[in-house]
């Protein structure tokens, strides 16, 4: 199993969440989160210079089948990417074992 975290722009959000739901990912956790980014620059906006070295972001986790994650990967990247710098990341690391505490099974099958 896959655990598949991914720090997208919260502009975006709800593109990725529609994305997630039409490959199959039916459940997540996600939560708001501050970060500092590689921008040095900052932003004028109507001729007033916004810092963006403190970056509001929402920061996805999701856990899946081995065999599910490059779907998963591709359906954040097409949905959250703008082309611009600030876009977010995404990190997958392995998941040893998953249990669903009601049962008390464990495995892949308790994904579903």
């Amino acid at each position: 199993m896959k655990k598949i975290e991914a720090i997208i722009r919260k502009s975006k959000y709800r593109e990725v969440k529609e994305a997630l739901h039409a490959v199959g990912v039916n459940f997540f956790s996600y939560w708001d989160v501050t970060g500092l980014g590689n921008e040095k620059e900052g932003h004028v906006y109507r001729g007033i210079k916004y810092s963006t070295s403190d970056i509001q972001r929402r920061h996805l986790s999701i856990v899946v089948n081995d065999d599910f994650a490059e779907a998963t990967v591709k359906a954040i990247i097409n949905s959250a990417g703008t082309g611009e710098v600030g876009d977010g990341k995404i990190f997958v690391s392995q998941v040893d074992e998953t249990y669903r505490i009601r049962t008390g099974e464990k495995g892949g099958d308790t994904l579903k």
